[in-house]
């Protein structure tokens, strides 16, 4: 079976496995796991930022994040299509008591001027707004990658309105990849920023949260209290710190098979509109009578699996246990599909 539903079905490399068995542990909660203590020193190194918090999830750092930023009553600006407001369960609501102001966006990136025109005058009928979220890559958008143009003016007028900038960044390390982008530039103008390591990095589960000392110590109580306190974190801990050293470099052969498939998908009578490829995600509709649906389950009689994502849209997701045959196998499926229907 080729799966290409998403990066958070890869298993662990033996690698990995090998790392995690060897890991040094302890209590996380106590402060007293190693492999923890160093995942949290690297990631808040190379991004240039003063501590890091390590999570069970990207929805719970983000969760966490929101929270600390935030009061009850407050408002979240994002993008319409953003993984905190349409993914997250209403946790912004449910968690942080805050309301969301999504923006229309193209492909779930935002402008600086939209940010500028949604902030909320100081006027006791509004809600404070407080913190602008970004995504990068964008899901929802076909893992495309925002300008880093764009990133810095958002962060001007959030500095200048004094708000919060956050980063989802689940995929960010794509993104670093895709643009040759430095991590430290990224720690400079967000004032938090949350990074999976249980996509395509490989691992079996782990988020990394970044931010100031004082931020990170606030985060570490709403973690506990999300119940996201762990002990012997160190054994998946352990396979983030091998992801660093042996997964970044290979995210490049993720985006590379998904521009070959896109290729490939271009050709097929039934594939209409894709947004453009600029990472290891493809979103694209079905067209001439085709369904999400059906285009899905033609798939699965090759075993290549693929998601619907709406009822005539598909999305296509590379990672490591993915590779250059099964890649060309999928290809060839998708031009054989034509002449079997």
């Amino acid at each position: 079976m080729i799966d290409f539903r998403s990066d958070t079905f890869t298993k662990p490399t033996p690698g990995m496995m090998d790392a995690m068995m060897k890991a040094q542990v302890g209590d996380d909660v106590f402060g007293e796991d190693p492999s923890v203590n160093l995942l949290e020193a690297k990631m808040a190194d190379l991004f240039g930022m003063e501590a890091a918090l390590y999570c069970p999830s990207g929805t719970m750092s983000n969760q966490v994040a929101i929270k600390v930023h935030t009061l009850p009553g407050d408002e979240v600006i994002c993008s319409h299509l953003a993984h905190v407001y349409i993914y997250e369960g209403g946790g912004i609501a449910f968690n942080a008591g805050a309301q969301t102001r999504p923006i229309n966006s193209n492909r779930g990136m935002i402008k600086a001027a939209q940010v500028e025109a949604a902030i909320n005058p100081d006027d006791v009928h509004k809600a404070r707004t407080s913190l602008v979220c970004l995504e990068n890559t964008s899901n929802r958008g076909g893992g495309c990658c925002y300008d880093w143009n764009d990133i810095v003016q958002i962060s001007e007028v959030c500095e200048q309105s004094n708000l919060q900038l956050h980063l989802d960044g689940a995929r960010l390390f794509n993104a670093l990849v895709a643009t040759k982008q430095e991590a430290k530039d990224y720690g400079g103008v967000f004032d938090s920023i949350s990074v999976c390591f249980n996509k395509g990095m490989g691992c079996p589960m782990g988020s990394v949260l970044m931010g100031s000392r004082d931020f990170i110590r606030e985060a570490r109580r709403v973690r506990k209290k999300l119940g996201g306190g762990l002990r012997q974190a160190g054994y998946m801990a352990a396979t983030c710190l091998y992801a660093l050293d042996h997964h970044i470099g290979r995210l490049q052969e993720d985006h590379d098979h998904a521009k070959m498939l896109a290729t490939a998908l271009i050709e097929n009578q039934y594939v209409g509109h894709m947004f453009p490829v600029d990472t290891n995600i493809i979103i694209f509709d079905v067209q001439n009578g085709m369904t999400a649906q059906r285009f899905s389950d033609i798939l699965r009689k090759d075993d290549i699996l693929v998601m619907p994502v709406a009822a005539n849209q598909v999305r296509i997701v590379t990672h490591l246990d993915v590779n250059r045959e099964m890649v060309q196998q999928a290809c060839d499926a998708i031009v054989q599909m034509q002449n079997q229907l």
